[in-house]
């Protein structure tokens, strides 16, 4: 909003200083205040509100060390993650542009989902929450959403150079903006992948049907991202923090993959507009960071589902608009060995029950961070450790911009 405002200031007055509101890094730079300020200040008072209306948190009893004196903590705080990414977003960024439109039915979509299963938590006395159906649902309609805008909008496109016959006959290559279904790999010469070459038995129709290989790709990784998120969210500030690693990564490569100087520095994929997401991500990486004040150990309020399955939605889908989801193992390796442990503990307890009579484990206890917990680890250390490493996966991360 603030960006339409300064724009016809800067237009119909020449106001000085309103043109500033034209550059990307000056309005991610106040998303990311903005956003830290909102989570920060209104946080503390939006906390106090959860705990007055006894929105705490039910503890099951794992026999983890310092785990009953989390019960009670007040919960629901996702509703000051999206609160903070939100109203920066609307201020500072454009809002006709697809790409942040998307953001915010993403942010939308999947915060109601976790807000609906956190209210049947503490408000029904229903432990279970949401059903998981419901939630996975929930999760493939919006891959479906998701997997559909970016696949026929007609503003979703790159930029490629193609070949044209000019009016003398002579074949001269241009660059021109093309619907495509290309997305980058890490670690290849030539790292794109064109998803409608998987289908090229089809021949010249394989890209008209490419959207039977992309769409469910698309839900797949939604639902896969969003799940290792919650998943992950289970001691204090570990999700928060991975999150907010990973955000500045994306940032990053939203910014170079929207900059055509630096696409073209770098040697890839420039996705026209995607500049914008830029503050998107800003005001996202400030949300995560200001509820790291409260949410650090101890925690004075956990996100609940409202924020963990919001945050790997986000996640998900700003990879997928910027084409980097076949990078996602890498950058989000913490939510991926959080979900393979818990997919390996349960296969292999069915496995060894079924053979031998009776379940074995590989881990003390699944998620992952809880094995550690079980070890005899403090949380906070665990935290931190685990904070090393998605800073490590972060830096391999742009390493792909060069290595191939």
């Amino acid at each position: 909003m603030l960006y339409y405002l300064f724009t016809y200031l800067h237009e119909a007055f020449n106001l000085t200083g309103a043109g500033v509101f034209q550059y990307i890094s000056f309005r991610a730079a106040m998303a990311v205040i903005v956003s830290l300020l909102i989570s920060m200040i209104f946080g503390k008072r939006i906390i106090r509100i959860l705990a007055q209306k006894q929105v705490g948190e039910s503890v099951r009893d794992l026999g983890l060390e310092g785990q009953a004196e989390k019960a009670g903590t007040p919960t629901m705080g996702g509703i000051i993650i999206l609160s903070s990414i939100l109203i920066p977003t609307l201020l500072f960024a454009k809002l006709d542009n697809i790409y942040v439109v998307l953001m915010i039915i993403t942010t939308l979509w999947m915060g109601l989902i976790g807000f609906l299963d956190d209210y049947i938590k503490v408000f029904k006395k229903d432990k279970k929450g949401l059903a998981g159906k419901f939630k996975v649902l929930g999760q493939i309609s919006l891959g479906l959403i998701v997997g559909s805008i970016l696949y026929f909008h007609p503003d979703v496109v790159v930029r490629e150079q193609v070949s044209i016959v000019d009016q003398e006959n002579q074949v001269v290559l241009v660059q021109e903006d093309v619907k495509s279904t290309k997305t980058t790999i890490p670690f290849v010469k030539n790292n794109e992948l064109d998803y409608s070459e998987l289908l090229s038995w089809l021949g010249e129709k394989a890209q008209d049907w490419a959207w039977l290989i992309f769409i469910p790709m698309v839900i797949f990784i939604v639902t896969a991202v969003s799940n290792g998120a919650n998943l992950t969210d289970g001691i204090d500030g570990l999700a928060t923090g991975t999150s907010a690693i990973i955000g500045l990564v994306l940032a990053i490569f939203a910014y170079v993959s929207g900059n055509i100087i630096f696409a073209d520095y770098l040697n890839i994929m420039y996705i026209p507009n995607s500049g914008e997401l830029v503050i998107f991500i800003g005001a996202f990486v400030g949300a995560c960071v200001g509820f790291l004040w409260y949410n650090s150990y101890p925690a004075q309020v956990f996100m609940g589902d409202t924020g963990s399955l919001a945050i790997g939605g986000i996640i998900a889908v700003f990879a997928l608009a910027i084409r980097k989801e076949l990078l996602i193992p890498i950058v989000c390796g913490i939510f991926l060995i959080e979900n393979l442990s818990v997919v390996l503990q349960v296969s292999y307890f069915k496995y060894t029950k079924k053979k031998y009579g009776e379940g074995k484990r590989i881990f003390l206890m699944s998620p992952l961070h809880h094995h550690y917990q079980k070890a005899g680890l403090h949380e906070s250390k665990i935290v931190t450790r685990f904070w090393i490493v998605g800073i490590m996966l972060a830096i391999l991360s742009f390493v792909t911009l060069k290595l191939r």
